[in-house]
């Protein structure tokens, strides 16, 4: 990661001198989501993820928790340009391991521009790589990972046992006052996982599940926004939640929503007035000076009742400082609830969040 600054420097440049750079498109209500072309690349669009969280036991009966996330970005970049170096698809990509008998989080990163043989992401279906590093999902509908980073490795296989979860309006998924504000979003829960990781020099068999969240937009946040909450959290009876909120600059919820998908298949939709977020307790980052609140009660309104679960991270120290990699710090850290364990996201902590 040693030239990631310059690879942020020369996206910079090249958007500035860019002025007759393609528009992005708007993300609008109304998509069909089409299964398995948007498990791929959306390359039009300004920035996209691929996203995986989940809990581990290895045969010892040790709880780990990890991350994996790739992220397209498409530059400002004027698409006239013939130069086969032109930056028109930039790649970043995180993973992280938490590991409660060490108390911190294990974390690397990648970042490389799209072709060259350094990075890929396939449209038509999941195939994202950058250099040794790779997610994809295989025509049986299994889903891969492997990452080797300094301290840590991973390799899984993800199993889906359930159907996609479209967030929204059937994966239309609003993120601020305006209607553009938005991203398409869809996830797919309880997916059963298998596969080693290696610490310490040590490669163990791990067992667990996972989270699958999937997000493209060319316009994620309001300009007023400052970051986000969000928690995705897998029950044990087969239920499952997304609940999140847009947090305002200078205090407050600018937006909020979610979605319950029940034991037995039905999905709640959670608009703004359905969804809140409570701080409970706080963990202030001896590295970056960011307090974040590590501990929430989640309230989601359901049929005119509220049901509140307490959020508790597996441990507190659980920050990811991506600055290396041209991307922001955050909190991404493995929690319980009752009932059911998930991931807590909280961003713009140390300073509003630019996307």
């Amino acid at each position: 990661m040693r030239r990631s600054g310059a690879l942020i420097g020369l996206i910079a440049t090249v958007a500035v001198a860019a002025p007759a750079a393609t528009p992005y498109p708007v993300v609008r209500p109304g998509i069909v989501l089409s299964f398995p072309a948007d498990h791929g690349a959306h390359p039009a669009f300004r920035t996209e993820w691929w996203y995986v969280t989940g809990w581990l036991k290895t045969d010892a009966g040790e709880d780990l928790g990890f991350q994996v996330t790739f992220f397209r970005t498409r530059p400002q970049v004027d698409g006239r340009n013939p130069s086969r170096f032109t930056p028109g698809q930039i790649l970043f990509a995180h993973a992280a391991l938490s590991d409660p008998a060490t108390g911190k989080l294990l974390h690397g990163e990648r970042a490389a521009r799209q072709g060259f043989g350094l990075a890929q992401a396939r449209t038509g279906d999941a195939d994202v790589a950058i250099r040794d590093w790779r997610i994809r999902r295989a025509r049986d509908g299994r889903w891969s990972t492997q990452v080797t980073a300094d301290g840590f490795a991973l390799a899984l296989d993800l199993q889906p046992t359930q159907p996609p979860l479209p967030q929204g309006s059937g994966g239309y998924s609003r993120k601020g006052p305006r209607p553009e504000e938005a991203s398409y979003y869809y996830s797919i829960p309880h997916l059963q996982v298998s596969g080693r990781v290696t610490r310490g020099g040590r490669s163990v068999a791990v067992r667990g599940e996972a989270w699958l969240d999937r997000e493209w937009s060319s316009n994620y946040l309001a300009p007023t926004a400052q970051g986000w909450d969000w928690t995705g959290l897998n029950f044990d009876d087969g239920s499952a939640l997304m609940a999140f909120r847009i947090r305002r600059k200078g205090g407050g919820t600018l937006w909020s929503g979610g979605s319950l998908r029940r034991a037995d298949g039905t999905t709640v939709v959670l608009g703004p007035q359905d969804v809140t977020f409570r701080p409970l307790a706080t963990w202030r980052s001896p590295a970056t000076g960011a307090t974040y609140p590590v501990s929430q009660e989640v309230g989601v309104r359901i049929a005119g009742r509220v049901v509140r679960w307490r959020l508790t991270p597996m441990f507190a120290a659980q920050e990811l400082d991506a600055r290396r990699s041209g991307l922001p710090v955050y909190w991404e850290g493995a929690v319980r609830t009752r009932g059911g364990r998930g991931y807590l996201e909280l961003t713009g902590y140390d300073r509003p969040l630019a996307m």
